[in-house]
């Protein structure tokens, strides 16, 4: 599994806009300058968030973006899935293994549902809140 840029920068911009929520609305170039991202990559991102509905947006000049519910009622979950799709470990053929097939890959399904599962249940565990306050840290 590999978060790419989109989903990365997701969480960076939600992470402003959680941090920001007193403010309102925030315009995307304010957000592009602030997390050196470019604006047109932000564009896209924020279009994926919006029709997800985790994000609205008001125009004019004191438009902008802002979140579309709590930042504690987002979950990392949430904006990962909509920008990545699927986070799955394995590919698509390994998910659709026959279980009574006695191949390895059928064999390999259960521990990869159950990894896939573990990843899910953990991200969703963590709010976008959760993140804007610094309160998630290193295990060790």
């Amino acid at each position: 599994m590999l978060i790419s840029t989109k989903g990365r920068y997701a969480l960076r911009v939600m992470i402003e806009l959680a941090q920001n929520e007193e403010i309102g609305f925030i315009s995307l170039k304010a957000i592009a300058d602030r997390q050196e991202i470019s604006l047109k990559y932000l564009e896209s991102i924020v279009a994926l968030l919006h029709k997800g509905r985790l994000l609205k947006s008001s125009r004019g000049k004191d438009g902008g973006y802002a979140l579309a519910k709590s930042a504690a009622e987002i979950s990392v979950n949430d904006v990962i899935r909509l920008t990545e799709g699927s986070l799955e470990p394995v590919s698509c053929r390994e998910r659709k293994a026959d279980p009574d097939e006695k191949s390895v890959s059928a064999l390999t399904l259960p521990m990869w549902q159950n990894l896939d599962k573990m990843i899910a249940d953990y991200l969703s565990g963590i709010s976008i809140r959760d993140l804007a306050d610094g309160k998630i840290r290193t295990e060790t």
